[in-house]
């Protein structure tokens, strides 16, 4: 009968919000800025960041934010699998393929992030 419901704080999932999306930004300009390659490891812990938080923003408008950054890297790392064989047939389509790739990503985390920064929900799919 006196179940407590732990209600999110929103600031909180806020701020998890902006790490994550920072760390995501870091690794999107390096993959398109020659040489200035992020470690995939920090990609790796925003995007585990996210799935360990995602169930703690459930119910709100910032859960949408959570999807958002989780299928960006994987439609991104899906991608760039499906694309690396361009690779081996000639170093111009695969460079193409991972620009155009690194671009869609960059712009999906820095969309993300401009709403986040205007308490705006990203649109989920349908």
């Amino acid at each position: 009968m006196n179940d407590i419901i732990e209600v999110p704080d929103p600031q909180q999932l806020k701020t998890i919000g902006h790490i994550s999306y920072f760390m995501h930004a870091v690794v999107a300009v390096g993959a398109v800025l020659p040489g200035v390659q992020a470690s995939v490891l920090l990609l790796l812990l925003a995007f585990f960041l996210d799935m360990f938080k995602r169930d703690d923003a459930r119910g709100t408008w910032q859960e949408s934010h959570f999807s958002w950054r989780i299928r960006s890297v994987l439609w991104a790392g899906g991608l760039y699998l499906v694309t690396a064989p361009l690779w081996l047939l000639l170093l111009i389509p695969g460079w193409i393929a991972w620009g155009i790739i690194s671009l869609w990503f960059l712009y999906r985390i820095a969309r993300g992030w401009l709403n986040l920064s205007s308490n705006t929900p990203m649109p989920m799919p349908a």
